[in-house]
Protein backbone atom coordinates (compact mmCIF):
# COMPACT_ATOMS: atom_id res chain seq x y z
CA UNK A 1 0.00 0.00 0.00
CA UNK A 2 1.29 3.07 -0.94
CA UNK A 3 1.68 6.17 1.75
CA UNK A 4 -1.14 8.54 2.89
CA UNK A 5 -0.63 11.96 2.89
CA UNK A 6 -2.46 13.33 6.10
CA UNK A 7 -3.79 16.28 7.28
CA UNK A 8 -5.52 17.83 10.22
CA UNK A 9 -7.66 20.37 10.88
CA UNK A 10 -8.84 21.32 14.55
CA UNK A 11 -9.55 24.44 16.33
CA UNK A 12 -8.54 22.60 19.25
CA UNK A 13 -4.89 22.94 19.82
CA UNK A 14 -4.55 19.53 21.97
CA UNK A 15 -6.73 17.43 19.93
CA UNK A 16 -5.14 18.61 16.95
CA UNK A 17 -1.40 17.66 18.24
CA UNK A 18 -3.07 14.04 19.40
CA UNK A 19 -4.15 12.86 15.98
CA UNK A 20 -0.63 14.39 14.28
CA UNK A 21 1.20 12.48 16.74
CA UNK A 22 -0.83 9.10 15.46
CA UNK A 23 -0.28 9.97 12.17
CA UNK A 24 3.55 10.51 12.59
CA UNK A 25 3.86 7.50 14.43
CA UNK A 26 1.76 5.16 11.46
CA UNK A 27 4.58 3.56 9.06
CA UNK A 28 1.56 3.84 6.61
CA UNK A 29 1.04 7.79 7.13
CA UNK A 30 3.07 11.18 5.96
CA UNK A 31 1.74 14.03 7.91
CA UNK A 32 1.17 16.75 5.34
CA UNK A 33 0.03 19.68 7.88
CA UNK A 34 -2.14 20.14 11.15
CA UNK A 35 -4.25 23.59 11.15
CA UNK A 36 -6.11 25.28 13.44
CA UNK A 37 -9.43 26.28 10.30
CA UNK A 38 -9.96 25.14 6.80
CA UNK A 39 -9.46 28.20 5.58
CA UNK A 40 -6.05 27.37 5.79
CA UNK A 41 -5.64 24.12 4.48
CA UNK A 42 -7.94 24.35 1.93
CA UNK A 43 -4.95 25.52 -0.88
CA UNK A 44 -3.13 22.17 0.10
CA UNK A 45 -6.10 20.51 0.04
CA UNK A 46 -7.19 21.44 -3.97
CA UNK A 47 -4.00 21.38 -4.95
CA UNK A 48 -4.30 17.37 -4.70
CA UNK A 49 -1.62 17.37 -1.86
CA UNK A 50 -3.97 15.53 0.32
CA UNK A 51 -5.34 11.34 0.64
CA UNK A 52 -7.28 12.00 4.29
CA UNK A 53 -8.02 14.89 6.47
CA UNK A 54 -9.00 14.51 9.95
CA UNK A 55 -11.80 16.94 10.33
CA UNK A 56 -13.35 18.47 13.43
CA UNK A 57 -16.71 19.22 13.47
CA UNK A 58 -17.42 22.03 15.58
CA UNK A 59 -14.93 25.16 13.88
CA UNK A 60 -15.67 28.62 13.50
CA UNK A 61 -16.19 30.40 10.19
CA UNK A 62 -17.06 27.04 8.09
CA UNK A 63 -17.38 23.78 10.10
CA UNK A 64 -16.47 20.48 9.18
CA UNK A 65 -19.45 18.92 7.72
CA UNK A 66 -19.90 22.12 5.06
CA UNK A 67 -15.97 21.92 4.29
CA UNK A 68 -16.79 18.45 3.62
CA UNK A 69 -19.20 18.78 0.93
CA UNK A 70 -16.55 21.19 -1.04
CA UNK A 71 -13.60 18.83 -1.37
CA UNK A 72 -12.37 16.94 -4.06
CA UNK A 73 -13.03 13.68 -5.11
CA UNK A 74 -9.62 12.03 -4.44
CA UNK A 75 -9.56 13.69 -0.55
CA UNK A 76 -11.38 11.18 1.83
CA UNK A 77 -12.58 12.96 5.17
CA UNK A 78 -12.73 11.04 8.52
CA UNK A 79 -14.32 13.19 11.48
CA UNK A 80 -12.88 14.07 14.75
CA UNK A 81 -15.51 15.33 17.38
CA UNK A 82 -16.92 15.09 20.51
CA UNK A 83 -20.37 15.08 19.85
CA UNK A 84 -21.83 12.01 18.27
CA UNK A 85 -25.08 13.66 16.94
CA UNK A 86 -23.59 14.87 13.88
CA UNK A 87 -22.52 11.11 12.70
CA UNK A 88 -25.65 10.43 10.42
CA UNK A 89 -24.99 13.53 8.95
CA UNK A 90 -21.34 12.94 8.55
CA UNK A 91 -21.53 9.85 6.45
CA UNK A 92 -24.06 12.16 4.49
CA UNK A 93 -20.97 14.03 2.93
CA UNK A 94 -19.59 10.67 2.27
CA UNK A 95 -17.13 10.45 5.40
CA UNK A 96 -15.07 7.27 5.72
CA UNK A 97 -15.03 7.04 9.23
CA UNK A 98 -16.67 9.04 12.73
CA UNK A 99 -14.47 9.01 15.57
CA UNK A 100 -15.05 10.26 18.77
CA UNK A 101 -12.64 12.57 21.01
CA UNK A 102 -10.54 11.49 22.71
CA UNK A 103 -9.64 9.05 19.81
CA UNK A 104 -7.98 6.33 20.92
CA UNK A 105 -4.82 4.84 18.87
CA UNK A 106 -6.55 1.79 18.42
CA UNK A 107 -10.21 3.34 16.58
CA UNK A 108 -7.91 5.57 14.99
CA UNK A 109 -5.62 2.62 13.75
CA UNK A 110 -9.07 0.79 12.44
CA UNK A 111 -9.93 3.97 10.57
CA UNK A 112 -6.95 3.79 8.60
CA UNK A 113 -7.04 0.37 7.82
CA UNK A 114 -10.65 0.69 6.42
CA UNK A 115 -9.69 4.23 4.56
CA UNK A 116 -6.56 1.88 2.86
CA UNK A 117 -9.07 -0.55 1.71
CA UNK A 118 -10.99 1.77 0.09
CA UNK A 119 -8.61 3.67 -1.33
CA UNK A 120 -6.98 0.49 -2.92
CA UNK A 121 -10.44 -0.21 -4.17
CA UNK A 122 -10.43 2.87 -5.55
CA UNK A 123 -7.35 3.96 -7.40
CA UNK A 124 -7.58 0.11 -8.88
CA UNK A 125 -10.95 1.09 -10.22
CA UNK A 126 -9.52 4.05 -11.96
CA UNK A 127 -6.69 2.49 -13.27
CA UNK A 128 -9.03 -0.04 -15.19
CA UNK A 129 -11.13 2.69 -16.39
CA UNK A 130 -8.97 5.89 -16.61
CA UNK A 131 -10.26 6.46 -19.82
CA UNK A 132 -14.23 6.42 -18.86
CA UNK A 133 -15.78 7.80 -21.93
CA UNK A 134 -19.44 8.50 -20.62
CA UNK A 135 -21.54 8.25 -17.65
CA UNK A 136 -24.83 6.90 -17.03
CA UNK A 137 -27.49 9.02 -15.20
CA UNK A 138 -31.32 9.07 -14.32
CA UNK A 139 -33.39 11.02 -15.34
CA UNK A 140 -37.42 11.90 -15.66
CA UNK A 141 -37.88 7.77 -15.46
CA UNK A 142 -35.25 7.28 -18.34
CA UNK A 143 -31.58 5.75 -18.23
CA UNK A 144 -29.28 8.61 -20.34
CA UNK A 145 -25.83 7.72 -21.50
CA UNK A 146 -23.82 11.22 -21.68
CA UNK A 147 -20.16 11.29 -23.06
CA UNK A 148 -17.83 13.14 -21.02
CA UNK A 149 -16.39 14.73 -23.51
CA UNK A 150 -19.65 16.56 -24.25
CA UNK A 151 -20.37 17.80 -20.68
CA UNK A 152 -19.56 21.48 -20.73
CA UNK A 153 -20.74 22.16 -17.12
CA UNK A 154 -22.66 20.90 -14.08
CA UNK A 155 -24.49 22.97 -11.74
CA UNK A 156 -25.85 21.83 -8.14
CA UNK A 157 -29.73 22.61 -7.51
CA UNK A 158 -29.63 21.59 -4.06
CA UNK A 159 -30.98 17.94 -4.28
CA UNK A 160 -30.33 18.02 -8.17
CA UNK A 161 -27.98 18.39 -10.71
CA UNK A 162 -27.62 19.93 -13.76
CA UNK A 163 -26.10 18.60 -16.67
CA UNK A 164 -25.39 20.87 -19.30
CA UNK A 165 -24.35 19.34 -22.53
CA UNK A 166 -23.01 20.58 -25.98
CA UNK A 167 -25.32 20.57 -28.82
CA UNK A 168 -28.41 20.06 -26.42
CA UNK A 169 -30.58 23.07 -26.05
CA UNK A 170 -32.56 21.25 -22.47
CA UNK A 171 -30.05 20.87 -19.79
CA UNK A 172 -30.20 17.37 -18.01
CA UNK A 173 -31.64 16.80 -14.33
CA UNK A 174 -30.52 14.52 -12.62
CA UNK A 175 -31.63 13.44 -8.59
CA UNK A 176 -28.16 13.25 -7.35
CA UNK A 177 -25.35 15.30 -5.13
CA UNK A 178 -22.51 17.44 -6.73
CA UNK A 179 -19.73 15.05 -5.34
CA UNK A 180 -21.02 12.04 -6.49
CA UNK A 181 -21.01 13.07 -10.06
CA UNK A 182 -17.45 15.12 -8.79
CA UNK A 183 -16.37 11.79 -8.23
CA UNK A 184 -17.95 10.11 -11.44
CA UNK A 185 -16.19 12.16 -13.71
CA UNK A 186 -12.74 11.99 -15.05
CA UNK A 187 -10.29 14.31 -12.38
CA UNK A 188 -7.92 15.39 -15.72
CA UNK A 189 -10.63 17.05 -17.53
CA UNK A 190 -13.05 18.22 -14.66
CA UNK A 191 -12.60 20.93 -12.49
CA UNK A 192 -14.56 21.84 -9.27
CA UNK A 193 -14.58 25.81 -9.21
CA UNK A 194 -17.47 26.98 -7.21
CA UNK A 195 -19.54 24.99 -4.80
CA UNK A 196 -22.37 25.07 -6.94
CA UNK A 197 -20.45 24.22 -10.00
CA UNK A 198 -18.02 21.91 -12.17
CA UNK A 199 -16.60 22.33 -15.66
CA UNK A 200 -15.14 20.52 -18.24
CA UNK A 201 -11.58 22.71 -18.46
CA UNK A 202 -11.26 21.52 -21.97
CA UNK A 203 -14.60 23.04 -22.94
CA UNK A 204 -13.00 26.71 -20.88
CA UNK A 205 -12.89 29.50 -24.41
CA UNK A 206 -13.11 33.00 -22.61
CA UNK A 207 -12.31 33.90 -18.80
CA UNK A 208 -13.77 37.26 -18.11
CA UNK A 209 -13.37 38.95 -14.94
CA UNK A 210 -13.27 36.38 -13.00
CA UNK A 211 -15.96 33.86 -14.88
CA UNK A 212 -15.79 31.10 -16.97
CA UNK A 213 -17.63 31.87 -20.49
CA UNK A 214 -19.61 28.85 -21.70
CA UNK A 215 -22.23 29.76 -24.34
CA UNK A 216 -24.42 32.25 -22.67
CA UNK A 217 -23.42 30.87 -19.09
CA UNK A 218 -21.06 32.99 -17.09
CA UNK A 219 -19.53 30.61 -14.46
CA UNK A 220 -18.25 32.49 -11.27
CA UNK A 221 -14.85 31.16 -9.41
CA UNK A 222 -15.23 31.38 -5.84
CA UNK A 223 -12.80 32.26 -3.59
CA UNK A 224 -12.36 29.03 -2.24
CA UNK A 225 -10.93 27.51 -5.77
CA UNK A 226 -9.62 30.69 -7.19
CA UNK A 227 -6.22 29.49 -6.24
CA UNK A 228 -6.28 26.22 -7.87
CA UNK A 229 -7.93 27.03 -10.90
CA UNK A 230 -5.71 30.03 -11.78
CA UNK A 231 -2.51 28.02 -11.03
CA UNK A 232 -4.35 25.65 -13.33
CA UNK A 233 -4.49 28.56 -15.79
CA UNK A 234 -1.18 30.02 -15.43
CA UNK A 235 0.51 26.44 -16.02
CA UNK A 236 -1.19 26.65 -19.79
CA UNK A 237 -0.14 30.37 -20.45
CA UNK A 238 1.75 30.78 -23.45
CA UNK A 239 4.98 33.37 -23.25
CA UNK A 240 3.10 35.88 -20.29
CA UNK A 241 3.93 36.51 -16.69
CA UNK A 242 1.91 34.32 -13.96
CA UNK A 243 -0.98 36.69 -13.60
CA UNK A 244 -4.49 36.65 -11.36
CA UNK A 245 -7.49 36.66 -12.93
Amino acid sequence: MDILRCCVIDDEPLASQLIASYVEKTPSLQLVGAYSSAQDAIKTILNGQVDIVFLDIQMPQINGLEFAKILTNNCRVIFTTAYEQYAIQGFKVDALDYLLKPVSYDDFLASIEKAQRLIKAQRCCENKDSKQEYIIVKSEYRLIQIPTDDILYVEGLKDYVKISVSGEQKSIMTLMNMKTLEQALPSSKFMRVHRSFIVNTERIKVIERNQIVLGNKYIPVSDTYKQVFNDFIASRLLSQPREEM
